[in-house]
């Protein structure tokens, strides 16, 4: 990574901005202040809603911090398989007691007006997810003094972010929790086996483009930072092992899930949002995964009320338990805390592997 960007956060760990109300200022500031890099999430917030979690978030922390936007979706969902899905999740909305969403309640996640609120107002990182911003967009950040990041799933999407002019690349790796940050959403790559694992992905990405690479994906603990680190990687991006913390928004039940034996393994599915994303299997999961068309951002607005409606229940059941595939390592620490154990764990782990090396 650009000694810039690096000197930002002395800690290699990056928070994700995990969206829905998880990645709440509280938790950005935690991480920052203890030499890592928060970030807000701007997805499925208004532009309003966003600058005041940024200004709420400056009157806690003077330290650097990200926002992270999605990209605006294309149209290509089909609207009758939409229809078909909705009838079919009737019975779980007369369960709850509430109405399914309305599926055409908007595409681009109000993008330009986020945009346009972050040249007004700018910050220190921006990254994003779901595609690639135009050169013009990273440019015009660049303008004002933000770095920019982007994801990527395959060697492919890492060379249209480099294209981009962004600073780096985020790769995630099949192992992430929540949304994976595909650019385009291939319904015949469903099914099993499909992904790049983190450490292949960064190895590969490493061999292809030459802007610096930060590691996202089933990260829990500072032995795998340190080996992401040993691939290639500049820094370590890490959700899940933020969201079990006393800070993250995410609600109790959802964290009590991750290391509750009820729960012991996650999928990809398309059940709550019309796109891949990695949760914990519920009942949900189960009944609704193998029907849910390829539809995004369409059925996340469908299922949204009955989402709602489980969590106010208290039914981690019928909930979107984002998890990556290290859940079961969730340590319920204050987010500050994890971040200098971590750091303690990442050093300790680089000084074995010194040793060893010279050992040899």
């Amino acid at each position: 990574m650009s000694s810039a960007l690096t000197d930002l956060f002395p800690h290699p760990i990056v928070q994700a901005p995990m969206a829905g109300g998880v990645s709440v200022p509280r938790l950005a500031a935690a991480v920052s202040e203890a030499g890592g890099l928060g970030f807000l999430a701007a997805g499925y917030k208004t532009a309003d809603g966003m600058y005041q979690e940024i200004k709420q978030l400056r009157g806690l922390t003077g330290r650097p911090f990200g926002v992270n936007l999605f990209m605006p979706q294309p149209e290509y969902a089909d609207a009758a398989s939409v229809g078909v899905y909705a009838h079919q999740l009737s019975g779980e909305a007369a369960w709850y007691g509430t109405e399914l969403g309305d599926p055409d309640s908007g595409r681009d996640d109000g993008y330009e007006v986020k945009l346009a609120v972050l040249l007004d107002n700018p910050v220190p990182v921006v990254s994003f997810h779901f595609g690639v911003p135009s050169r013009e967009v990273v440019d015009s950040l660049h303008r004002v003094g933000t770095f920019v990041l982007a994801a990527a799933t395959t060697v492919e999407e890492a060379l249209a972010v480099r294209r981009s002019g962004a600073d780096a690349v985020i790769a995630q790796g099949v192992e992430a929790g929540g949304h994976q940050g595909t650019h385009r959403d291939h319904p015949e790559n469903d099914g099993a086996g499909i992904g790049i694992g983190l450490l292949s992905l960064v190895a590969q990405i490493r061999e292809t483009v030459d802007i610096p690479v930060v590691a996202a994906g089933g990260i829990m603990r500072g032995s795998q930072i340190a080996a992401v680190l040993a691939a290639g990687a500049s820094a370590a991006q890490l959700g899940t092992a933020f969201l079990a913390t006393p800070e993250s928004g995410a609600s109790d039940l959802h964290k009590q899930a991750l290391t509750n034996p009820l729960f012991a393994r996650t999928e990809l599915t398309r059940a709550f949002s019309g796109r891949p994303a990695r949760g914990l299997v519920n009942r949900f999961l189960r009944e609704h995964g193998r029907y849910a068309p390829a539809a995004y951002p369409e059925i996340h607005h469908l299922t949204s009320p009955l989402r709602k409606a489980a969590a106010k229940a208290g039914d981690a059941q019928g909930m979107a338990l984002w998890a990556g595939q290290g859940h079961r390592l969730a340590r319920d620490l204050p987010a500050g805390q994890l971040v200098h154990v971590l750091a303690g764990e990442l050093a300790a782990a680089q000084t074995a592997l010194t040793a060893g090396g010279g050992a040899r």
